[in-house]
């Protein structure tokens, strides 16, 4: 790293082997063996090739595997497994050539169109449309007649063309790379854009870039394959693969074979690029999910299936209980408990607010209350039980039932939760049918739509209902958000940072829209949080919580007046104020 690199953790992305763990998946390690056992046969072919490819032994002509000939010979008493070695050659040589100008062509258009944007991306999208538009057959069969049959200028112009696939593939996903907080720390850091493409957008891409050069390899050797096939590129009595699958069929039914042997050879090859191809795409999806580079599997989670004691159900007026509640994930060292026996009851009615900093398992807790967590999470102990129904255990199905229905989640970021292709009121359309909360048709429908947008205080409904995410303000957007999670008339709102992205004026908004629809509709809402300003402004109760634990529970008041545990009261202290007055609150 030079002096003008900024330091990779700021804006850069720890490299990642795109093979790392393929040992780990048998199907894809024994393709990439298959292909890699073919190559170097046939490079050590000079080596390893019993007899010469062109030796003709007219008294063993068509004879059967021997010790002299393992695979045997064929219409001329050639040695079979000699112009396998030496047939594959060209054929391999033919890939090879392809394949390098669709790696350095294909990545090349693709970044710079994707990452520079503006004239230099419409000029390189219209190459690539004039490209994809010519018929490769044709332009192949031409370049073989005016370069005398040569195998590397058509594989050339097969790469040349088929370049523009790739571009398009690689420029749709630089596009959202070079939108990465990583991308525009670099930018601010002063490095130049080739630096960046090379550094920083490339590495991302070389995942995605092995996936398509192990499917582009499988088409360029069927097509060098055919080409030998015809007598072109490779023409006899030289030995191709394709040149012998042609000789083959010609004496199929004298010696059949000579086509299996040939055409077997191919197919395995083809087949080996294509799960090849299909391994590297799961171990890539794998490693966007944030497993893909692990060392050891992880270590499965024990879920936890007690009934639970009848004692744990909520009281009367208490219409979410949590009992000793527990939540781990699985990581490759064990269970990593995160949330560890919390206990909490919120009433009907009630405003109760989950309190921590970021990473104290308040979210998720939330979240698992909906059985919404991220993969390798599970409950592990303690019960959950809402309206007298134990949910933590549920099968999916019935969580299906319940959730918007019984128990619903206004999200910390709504663009995040609504879909940019689709209009407001499709979306709340979409829920409300779900839900059932309307029933004689469209208008029903739409109807209820108009209610639901009108009940969160937004002035026109129907001019919402036709706008798109993205032309509404943050504000407009989570009143929309939760607009959607009343569809369905739950009981308990888990309301999971709503006014974080929010300023001043509009995060009071939503705090006073919340308390009038707890007045309205007597819900329960839980509000997940890290502002203490916000706890003190619409909070009933509050539970303050520490690395997974709680460690302090009560009404507000007595959380902010009389804090009894340390930590609640650096929270309390770390509270931004104008001033500082002893015994208030700012």
């Amino acid at each position: 790293m030079t002096a003008a690199d900024p330091p990779m953790s700021v804006h850069s992305r720890k490299w990642t082997n795109p093979l790392a763990g393929i040992w780990r998946r048998p199907l894809t390690a024994a393709a990439l063996a298959v292909v890699l056992a073919i190559t170097v046969a046939v490079v050590l072919a000079p080596l390893l090739a019993p007899h010469p490819p062109l030796a003709q032994d007219l008294l063993h002509a068509r004879g059967g595997p021997s010790a002299s000939h393992p695979l045997g010979t064929d219409d001329l008493g050639r040695d079979v497994l000699s112009r396998l070695l030496y047939g594959g050659r060209p054929a391999l040589l033919g890939v090879g050539v392809a394949v390098s100008v669709y790696i350095v062509l294909g990545m090349s258009l693709g970044i710079l169109a994707g990452f520079l944007r503006g004239w230099t991306d419409r000029v390189i999208v219209a190459v690539m449309d004039v490209m994809l538009s010519v018929p490769v057959a044709i332009l192949m069969l031409a370049v073989l007649a005016i370069f005398s049959q040569s195998n590397v200028a058509a594989m050339l112009t097969l790469g040349v063309l088929s370049s523009a696939g790739l571009a398009r593939i690689i420029r749709s996903s630089c596009i959202a790379l070079r939108e990465e907080l990583f991308v525009d720390a670099a930018r601010v850091s002063g490095l130049s854009p080739v630096r960046i493409m090379a550094r920083h957008i490339f590495p991302g891409l070389v995942g995605l870039l092995l996936v398509q050069v192990c499917l582009f390899s499988g088409i360029a050797l069927m097509v060098q394959t055919g080409l030998g096939f015809l007598g072109l590129a490779t023409p006899p009595p030289a030995p191709s693969w394709g040149g012998m699958v042609g000789e083959a069929s010609q004496v199929i039914e004298q010696n059949p074979s000579l086509l299996f042997v040939s055409g077997g050879l191919i197919g395995l090859m083809s087949v080996a690029f294509g799960l090849l191809g299909d391994g590297l795409r799961d171990l890539t999806q794998d490693r966007r999910r944030g497993s893909g580079g692990r060392s050891r599997r992880p270590v499965p989670v024990a879920v936890a299936e007690d009934a639970g004691e009848p004692s744990d159900k909520p009281s009367d007026g208490a219409v979410l209980a949590v009992r000793d509640y527990s939540i781990a994930f699985a990581t490759a060292q064990g269970p990593r408990t995160v949330v560890d026996s919390v206990s909490f009851t919120v009433n009907a009615g009630e405003i109760f607010g989950l309190v921590g900093e970021s990473g104290s398992g308040k979210t998720v807790t939330g979240l698992s209350l909906l059985g919404l967590l991220a993969p390798g999470g599970a409950a592990t102990g303690g019960s959950a039980w809402l309206a007298g129904t134990r949910i933590n255990g549920l099968p999916e199905r019935e969580l299906l039932r319940i959730r918007g229905r019984e128990i619903a989640l206004v999200s910390q970021e709504p663009m995040g939760a609504l879909d940019p292709y689709f209009t407001i009121g499709s979306q709340l359309s979409e829920v409300v049918r779900r839900t059932g909360d309307a029933a004689g048709g469209k208008d029903a429908v739409r109807q209820r739509v108009r209610e639901l947008l009108t009940s969160v205080h937004l002035r026109d409904p129907d001019d919402v209902a036709r706008r798109h995410p993205h032309e509404l303000s943050g504000g407009m957007l989570q009143r929309v958000a939760i607009a959607m999670a009343l569809a369905g008339s739950p009981k308990v709102l888990i309301a999971d940072e709503p006014t974080t992205a929010l300023d001043v004026t509009v995060q009071a908004g939503i705090l006073d829209l919340l308390r009038s629809l707890r007045d309205e509709r007597g819900m329960a809402i839980i509000l997940i949080t890290h502002d203490l300003g916000v706890v003190a402004d619409i909070c009933d109760r509050a539970t303050v919580m520490e690395k997974g634990r709680i460690v302090e529970e009560g009404p507000v008041e007595d959380i902010f007046y009389r804090p009894q545990h340390a930590y609640t009261k650096k929270l309390i202290q770390s509270t931004p104020s104008i001033a500082t007055t002893e015994g208030r609150i700012a």
